[in-house]
């Protein structure tokens, strides 16, 4: 029996993604696709049990469809769908199932409609985009924006979903075609039950250390879920939760979200899609406060990811890159002594760096890094990976200082530590959060 029928509430659907093209085996791109599927899936109260990548081979795609089918409902497709020679998608998955292709007329008029709209001619390989499954077999995916079609082979209760690899193209057709047809063709009237997730974003705290803090939350939970992940300087706890409706899986996240920022406090600076310099900014911004940046181990990435934010100007002055120490003594009147003395690489130097931005540019708060990002240049005394931070608040006045050894490659300790940077500023904004007069 097919799909046709509707299915109850708590009915599960199990679906894997299947990504084609030998350039993702590579690493030449990075497959945002499955990514974008994968959530679209969720919101439908899908189960997707596997994602795989597999390159521009027929034989190879032709299996990896096969053996997809035989443990999903629904495998979706994306990449191969192109005009080329190793544009195979289409071509397996009709072998995968033994069914035949055959060209569609009204394609074959779309296509030359499209070149000839653009002063082009139609060349004979785009013929190949205008092949479907023999009737009853499946139907071709309309592409508004783009020449690849998508393709649905039908069979029994199966369901192989071909999609084009451009991503607009894709998102577009996933949109407009592929939710519905999922939603009301094969989910049926009673559809399935609705999956949800928040994440809270955390700053200033090792996974380990988090998921210590929140270990009986984590373990032993089927619904909701609760998971730490981490990645580019901050974690993150992901809380997931399956209902019958949105709202009741709303409602049991948020029972668990209300426990987890009790328990972490100011380690939370957001939640889903919330970066930590709009975390910081809103905090600027609701004080009346200023800021201006003085880097050196960083080269701007501070300044980079403040100014990022829409209406950042109303808060943010200037960033200085005093990279050598003559721009330090010059550009921020750091002492030459306290260089000789100590190095670029200390707490006083960071300390008169921070003073000395605030200081130049007339801003409430001057923030300041300082450190050795490696791969060389590291001693016993001052190891690479060790970054100096300070923080002067000439409102108060206050100074803070604070001293990291990250490890990692170059470009991980400078990204690190300019996130270290902008939670030290946000910290600092909500331990004395009043606006000053």
């Amino acid at each position: 029996m097919g799909w046709g029928g509707a299915q109850g509430a708590g009915f599960e659907m199990k679906a894997e993604i299947l990504s084609v093209g030998t350039e993702l085996l590579l690493g030449q791109i990075v497959d945002t696709n499955a990514a974008y599927i994968a959530r679209r899936l969720a919101e439908l109260g899908i189960t997707l049990h596997r994602k795989t990548t597999v390159g521009d081979n027929l034989a190879r795609v032709s299996t990896a469809v096969r053996e997809a089918l035989a443990r999903a409902d629904v495998v979706i497709a994306t990449g191969g769908l192109g005009p080329t020679e190793d544009d195979l998608t289409r071509e397996a998955a009709a072998d995968a199932l033994s069914v035949q292709l055959v060209e569609s007329p009204e394609t074959i008029a779309d296509l030359e409609r499209f070149f000839a709209s653009r002063g082009a001619r139609m060349t004979e390989n785009n013929r190949r985009q205008a092949l479907m499954p023999e009737p009853g077999a499946g139907r071709l995916i309309p592409n508004p924006i783009g020449t690849a079609a998508g393709v649905v082979f039908e069979s029994g209760d199966k369901r192989v979903i071909c999609l084009p690899g451009v991503p607009r193209e894709m998102e577009r057709m996933v949109d407009d075609w592929v939710v519905p047809y999922i939603r009301d063709r094969l989910l049926g009237a009673g559809g399935a039950q609705v999956i949800r997730s928040r994440v809270v974003r955390t700053a200033g705290i090792g996974e380990s250390t988090l998921e210590e803090r929140i270990v009986d939350l984590a373990h032993g939970r089927d619904n909701p879920t609760v998971a730490t992940y981490a990645g580019g300087g901050e974690c993150q706890v992901r809380v997931t939760a399956q209902a019958d409706t949105s709202a009741e899986a709303d409602a049991v996240i948020e029972s668990v979200v209300s426990v987890l920022c009790q328990r972490l406090g100011a380690l939370v600076y957001g939640f889903d899609g919330d970066t930590l310099e709009e975390a910081m900014g809103r905090l600027f911004a609701e004080a009346g406060l200023t800021l201006a940046c003085a880097e050196s181990c960083t080269g701007g990435l501070i300044s980079a990811a403040v100014t990022s934010v829409p209406g950042s100007s109303e808060y943010f002055d200037r960033g200085l890159i005093t990279y050598s120490n003559r721009a330090k003594v010059e550009q921020l009147g750091v002492d030459e002594n306290t260089l000789a003395t100590c190095g670029a690489v200390s707490r006083e130097t960071a300390v008169r760096m921070a003073a000395g931005v605030a200081r130049v540019a007339g801003v409430d708060i001057g923030l300041s890094v300082t450190g050795i990002a490696g791969p060389g240049g590291g001693t016993d005394a001052k190891p690479v990976g060790l970054v100096h931070f300070a923080l002067a608040d000439l409102g108060r006045p206050s100074v803070i200082a604070a001293r990291i050894r990250f490890g990692g490659d170059r470009a991980s300790v400078r990204s690190r530590a300019a996130k270290f940077a902008l939670d030290l500023a946000r910290r600092h904004l909500e331990d004395h959060p009043a606006p000053r007069q």
